[in-house]
C-alpha cells in the first residue's frame, strides 16, 4: 500500500476509535456515573465538601491545603503544555523542512502539508490542555472561599461549592486527557502503523483507569453510609 493510502486510512480509525471509546465514556458518566472513576470521584468530592463545610472552623485548613495541592497540581501541568506549545511553534518556524528533521521509523508520508497537519494537531492538543488547566486553577480558587462557609448559609450555597470543586477537576481531566491523546498524534509523526498501534493500547490502558469494580463500588458505598452516621451522631451529640 501507498504511503499516503496508509495515511488515509489507519490515521482515521485510530482517531475514531479513540472518539467512540469517549462517547462511550461521556455515556457511562451520564447515565451510570458509579461504573467510572470519574463520576465516582465526583460524588466522593461531594461528600467531602459537606462533611468539611460542617464545621469550617475545624475544618478550614486541610480544606484549603488540600485545594491548593490540586491547585499546583494544575499549575504545573498547564506550565507543562504552554511550553511544549512554544517549543513546537519555535521547531516548526525554524526548521524550513521539518519532515527531513524527524526519522521516519515506519512509512512517514513526506508531505510538507501533511506534516504541518501532525504538528498543529499536537500544538492543539497542548494548548487545549493548558486552557483546561488554567480553568481549573480558576475553580479550585473558587472553591478554596466556599468550603470555608458554615453550613448554616443553606442548602444552595453547598450544592455551589461542591459544583465548583467537581467543575475544576472535571477540567483538570480534560487537560489531562489532552495529554494523553498527544501521545499517538506524536507518533503520527513516525507514521500511521505507530500511531494506530499506540491508540488501540491506550484505549484499552483507559478502561482500566476510568471504569470501576464492583468491589469498588461497594467500597465507596460502605464509607458513604459510615460518613453520613458519624455526622448524624455529631449532629445529636451537639443538640
Amino acid at each position: 500500500m501507498e504511503e499516503q493510502g496508509l495515511d488515509s486510512v489507519l490515521v482515521p480509525l485510530g482517531l475514531s476509535l479513540l472518539g467512540i471509546y469517549h462517547l462511550w465514556l461521556i455515556f457511562q458518566i451520564l447515565r451510570h456515573p458509579r461504573r467510572t472513576t470519574i463520576g465516582l470521584n465526583a460524588e466522593s468530592r461531594r461528600q467531602w465538601v459537606l462533611s468539611l463545610m460542617s464545621d469550617p472552623l475545624k475544618n478550614g485548613v486541610l480544606a484549603v491545603q488540600t485545594i491548593r495541592n490540586n491547585i499546583m497540581a494544575s499549575t504545573l501541568l498547564a506550565t507543562t503544555a504552554i511550553t511544549l506549545s512554544s517549543l513546537i511553534g519555535v521547531f516548526v518556524s525554524s526548521s524550513s523542512d521539518p519532515g527531513k528533521s524527524v526519522a521516519r521509523l515506519v512509512y512517514g508520508n513526506k508531505s510538507s502539508l501533511l506534516w504541518s497537519v501532525k504538528y498543529f494537531s499536537i500544538l492543539v492538543c497542548f494548548l487545549v490542555a493548558f486552557l483546561c488547566n488554567v480553568q481549573s486553577i480558576r475553580y479550585y480558587a473558587h472553591a478554596s472561599f466556599l468550603t470555608t462557609l458554615p453550613t448554616a448559609v443553606g442548602k444552595e450555597s453547598l450544592d455551589y461549592a461542591a459544583r465548583s470543586l467537581n467543575r475544576g477537576s472535571y477540567f483538570w481531566s480534560l487537560g489531562l486527557r489532552a495529554f494523553y491523546v498527544s501521545f499517538p498524534l506524536f507518533l503520527w509523526i513516525f507514521g500511521p502503523i505507530p500511531m494506530l498501534v499506540c491508540c488501540f493500547l491506550m484505549v484499552f490502558v483507559l478502561y482500566f483507569l476510568d471504569t470501576t469494580t464492583n468491589f469498588t463500588r461497594e467500597l465507596h458505598s460502605r464509607s458513604n453510609r459510615e460518613a453520613k452516621t458519624e455526622d448524624l451522631e455529631a449532629v445529636n451529640s451537639r443538640i
